[in-house]
């Protein structure tokens, strides 16, 4: 199973409108994705469900996690790395069978020019350290409001060529 984590929980985000491209795509070519937007998760998950706690809330969450095989993590830049709610969410999953040995495709945005780059290298050594397999095809999209239409797709030429690259790469991997 592939599920698609849009890594902010900022609501009615661009990163949402990229997830949900990327899930379409997928479905496109045949293989269907869930999609996992941080603005669900519980609001006291740093209460709740760090170090070896587990509430009810969560368990749904991380049911979700267990079962997946792929993951796409669609990240937005903060503050020059990645939102620390994706952190958050790594942290509160039970380690290190949630990740261990699975597999990840890593996307960046930003409002500016270089498209998360730290972000998407910050959290590739996340990913390294829990054993999580990243596809060597990692893509930054800067200026991302300029990139999607008035429906929240993407329309640019290069950036289609590049995401249907690294789709397609993804459903190989």
């Amino acid at each position: 199973m592939i599920t698609i984590i849009a890594a902010t929980n900022r609501p009615n985000s661009n990163t949402l409108k990229v997830a949900k491209y990327y899930q379409q795509q997928l479905k496109l070519k045949g293989s269907d994705a869930k999609l996992f937007s941080l603005e669900h998760l519980p609001a006291d998950v740093l209460n709740t469900d760090m170090y070896g706690k587990r509430s009810v809330a969560f368990q749904k969450i991380q049911d979700l996690i267990s079962s997946t095989e792929k993951f796409i993590f669609i990240m937005p830049e903060y503050n020059g790395s990645y939102p620390g709610v994706l952190k958050v969410l790594v942290d509160a999953c039970n380690y290190p069978d949630s990740f261990y040995d699975k597999k990840a495709a890593l996307v960046g945005v930003s409002s500016g020019k270089y498209g998360n780059i730290r972000g998407v290298d910050h959290f590739t050594g996340v990913c390294h350290y829990v054993h999580l397999h990243v596809l060597p095809l990692r893509l930054h999209i800067p200026n991302i409001k300029q990139e999607l239409d008035e429906n929240g797709n993407l329309f640019k030429e290069d950036t289609l060529k590049f995401t249907d690259e690294q789709i397609d790469k993804f459903i190989k991997f």
